[in-house]
């Protein structure tokens, strides 16, 4: 049976900044404000990101988001995460690549689609500054 509920939604975005410096934005949960316009703090008592850690991410009106990250990868730049509202969930999968001039970034978020809808261009446009 095909589930409507749920998909998956790729995004990606091309810029000038190095793949380190991009790289480093995410992994640093204390510069996911500097470049994510939903996000308005974020607590953890992690510096940098790693596999297990967990914390709370402060959005628009005082949301609280929960977030476990599931796996970081320094050598090839991938992370993925859980974030959860009560009992809305979405996976995201993260990566950085070098590329001519700058970097890429790409993001897969799996999660109930009017989620998804309401989280896709804001997403879009953290990834554009991210790499900018």
């Amino acid at each position: 049976m095909l589930n409507r509920v749920t998909g998956t939604a790729h995004l990606s975005a091309s810029g000038s900044a190095t793949a380190a410096d991009a790289w480093e934005r995410y992994a640093r949960p204390e510069l996911w404000s500097t470049w994510s316009p939903q996000i308005r703090g974020v607590e953890t008592d992690a510096d940098r990101l790693a596999a297990g850690v967990t914390g709370t991410v402060v959005g628009p009106l005082g949301v609280r988001v929960a977030f476990v990250v599931d796996s970081f990868d320094e050598a090839t730049m991938r992370w993925a995460w859980t974030a959860r509202v009560g009992p809305v969930r979405m996976q995201l999968v993260h990566g950085v690549d070098a590329a001519p001039g700058g970097c890429s970034t790409w993001l897969r978020a799996t999660g109930a689609w009017p989620v998804l809808a309401a989280y896709l261009p804001i997403a879009r446009w953290a990834l554009h500054r991210l790499v900018a």
